[in-house]
């Protein structure tokens, strides 16, 4: 019986340490939490520092933009988000590499009319200069 006990304990610490986020995963998801503050409220500083300079950031529809282009359109663009919910979402960090994966859903209004999106979306993030930077980025339809 007692080792049935410590089988039982044994059993539940390896579950829960293969379940734990790591430091770079945690470190990942923050900064795609802050991305997505970065579009739902624009801020050119935190933008240009969270992206890498060479970018490539695909839209479902098919359009891809450079970091210079996607910043731009965080201000100048016909779509102006009020809220980014990532659901799903899985990271795996191999490295100074991480890819995320998440269904995209937000509010926004696009050339003035509310819209509600719901897209899958893959990152690919590298750690440079000790700061996780989104290098790619390709949103799809579910």
């Amino acid at each position: 019986m007692k080792n049935m006990k410590y089988l039982f304990v044994l059993f539940m610490l390896t579950a829960f340490v293969a379940n734990a986020q790591s430091k770079d995963e945690k470190a990942v998801a923050a900064a795609v939490e802050t991305l997505h503050k970065g579009i739902v409220d624009p801020e050119k500083s935190l933008l240009d520092g969270i992206v890498s300079e060479g970018l490539s950031y695909g839209h479902s529809g098919g359009k891809v933009q450079n970091k210079a282009e996607f910043i731009d359109d965080q201000f100048n663009g016909a779509f102006n988000f009020s809220s980014i919910t990532p659901a799903d979402q899985i990271i795996t960090v191999s490295g100074k590499n991480a890819i995320v994966r998440h269904v995209f859903i937000a509010k926004a209004t696009n050339a003035g009319v509310p819209t509600d999106i719901r897209i899958g979306n893959l990152m690919v993030w590298r750690k440079e200069g000790g700061s996780w930077r989104l290098l790619a980025r390709q949103a799809f339809r579910l």
